[in-house]
């Protein structure tokens, strides 16, 4: 393997798709898929149907693999994130030493962007012998997020965070900023956080067809957007979601 291509794909729209990333797939020898489980079939389902919609050359090869699993014997967070992540990188090199020549070429397409909250450029840089990367950007979850909403993303003249819910569960509210951008969260963590002053914006498949958003005061909304993320969690056996809290900042 001489190239790899990591390409953002947004949100699952396929219409998120930049010219860029259509002429980086067009121009792979080898594009690889990852499955997730059944649970989580409409993901590499969205993977081939971009693939089906946008590419043109007949010699490209499409090939799939499982994705290892997370041992959750291991204690610490970080070790048990970075054994997995060199897993995974073992499983990239498989894949790509059994699929016919030529290989050259190589295309992950990458959910959102790679360059935020993703951990394929980690991944890749696990791969020996170390290929040459170019990354295609992609739109985020976050723009998304924004768009859905008809917002923008600082307040005026102000700074904002982007975290993690596993950080706004463990610290609490990150300081230096009154609105924060919550991603990863797969636990609600804004219910452990005092919720008088703070409103949220908060979407679920943002830009496909089943998006789903709701807003308001986190007081009266909190309660809406955990019943509704469990209730569509368990129609598509899957969920991406994200949120934006803004707090007033006599709060700071």
């Amino acid at each position: 393997m001489t190239e790899l291509f990591l390409i953002g794909i947004g949100t699952g729209n396929p219409d998120h798709l930049t010219l860029q990333a259509i002429k980086a797939l067009n121009a792979a020898d080898l594009i690889l898929i990852p499955r997730k489980g059944d649970e989580k079939a409409e993901l590499a389902q969205i993977r081939r149907s971009i693939c089906a919609d946008v590419l043109t050359n007949t010699a490209t090869r499409i090939v799939e693999f499982d994705l290892p699993q997370r041992d959750p014997a291991t204690p610490d967070y970080v070790q048990r994130v970075e054994d997995w992540h060199d897993a995974i990188a073992a499983v990239w090199a498989k894949a790509i030493a059994a699929a016919p020549a030529p290989k050259g070429r190589v295309a992950l397409l990458v959910w959102g962007d790679p360059s935020l909250y993703d951990s394929t450029l980690r991944i890749a840089s696990r791969l020996r012998p170390q290929p040459n990367i170019t990354v295609v950007p992609g739109i985020t979850s976050l723009q998304g997020l924004t768009a859905a909403h008809a917002i923008p993303l600082n307040d005026l003249a102000a700074p904002f965070t982007v975290t993690t819910g596993r950080q706004l569960r463990d610290k609490g509210w990150p300081p230096g900023s009154d609105r924060i951008a919550v991603m990863l969260d797969g636990e609600t963590s804004f219910q452990h956080i005092a919720a008088a002053g703070v409103t949220i914006w908060w979407g679920a498949y943002v830009g496909m067809p089943q998006q789903c958003i709701l807003s308001g005061p986190l007081t009266d909304t909190a309660p809406a957007i955990v019943a509704r993320r469990k209730a569509l969690r368990e129609a598509h056996g899957w969920i991406m979601d994200i949120y934006i809290l803004q707090r007033e900042p006599r709060l700071s």
